[in-house]
């Protein structure tokens, strides 16, 4: 790769999963990484990737944090050419069971976060009339299942804004996509999972059915973190990179087959939706 061609990519939550799997693909690249962790461990652990990776110790959660850190790299390591919003976690939990403070730090991390480190880059982005900013979402989304819609909440939160913002800056030469990715190889649902504790027995049968899924799926998810890194560095590369960005066959599958379903319910209640013009 050219020095032309090298960029400067921060990536939110770099210890694990996507993030960690992009950050590896990107420095074999010859870019330039910082990426946030949130302990001295995964610190020393990142930058021994090489010369090239930078930790930074940041809280997303921690706004009043954000706007320094990101001033202090633009100075310090040069200018941000893409950013990565990958930092996030599930909560399991019916809507009903969940307690509002589980709520909120669902949608601090996986929305406030990602909005407050947008708004720290963006100015710089501006003044130079180029960037790209990729938000990691999920299929999850686009799609829902039950026993997951306050993580559903906080996705399609992130994916709404993420398509009304790439629309504001179409014309300030910045590009916004977001990365939908399905079930992949990582501790998403393990390790990275916050589950709410269950005190309704109503909600049995949703659960059992979610179990149910999961030990159908227990074996290796198809979704491969590095193939879904090469990805993502595939689309850096394009004039015109898309606004949503699916991986893997599964997000294909269920996302067409959710969007098939929506089109068939609008055109069944079609006749009653435009009664209602004047």
């Amino acid at each position: 790769m050219t020095q032309t061609q090298t960029r400067r990519l921060l990536i939110t939550g770099v210890s694990s999963g996507l993030g960690r799997a992009l950050a590896e693909q990107a420095l074999a690249d010859g870019h330039d990484v910082t990426g946030t962790v949130r302990t001295e461990r995964a610190h020393e652990a990142f930058e021994a990737l090489g010369a090239r990776a930078t930790g930074i110790m940041l809280d997303i959660t921690d706004h009043a944090a954000i706007k320094p850190a990101i001033d202090r790299i633009e100075a310090d390591r040069g200018p941000i050419d893409v950013l990565v919003n990958n930092a996030g976690y599930g909560l399991e939990g019916t809507i009903e069971e969940a307690s509002l403070d589980e709520i909120r730090r669902q949608f601090e991390v996986n929305v406030f976060g990602a909005i407050a480190m947008i708004q720290a880059v963006l100015p710089h982005m501006r003044a130079r009339k180029a960037g790209h900013i990729l938000n990691v979402t999920s299929m999850g989304g686009m799609i829902t299942m039950p026993g997951l819609g306050l993580y559903h909440g906080s996705k399609f939160a992130l994916e709404g804004m993420t398509e009304a913002l790439g629309k504001e800056v179409a014309g300030l030469g910045i590009h916004v996509t977001a990365v939908e990715p399905g079930a992949f190889r990582t501790d998403w649902a393990g390790r990275s999972m916050v589950r709410a504790e269950r005190h309704i027995p109503d909600y049995n049968a949703v659960f059992a059915q979610l179990h149910e899924r999961r030990s159908e799926n227990d074996g290796p998810h198809l979704g491969d973190p590095q193939r879904a890194a090469r990805a993502m560095l595939e689309i850096l590369k394009v004039e015109a990179p898309p606004a949503h960005l699916l991986l893997g066959s599964d997000a294909v599958r269920l996302v067409g087959d959710q969007l098939a379903r929506l089109q068939a319910e609008f055109q069944r209640w079609r006749k009653l939706s435009c009664s209602t013009d004047a």
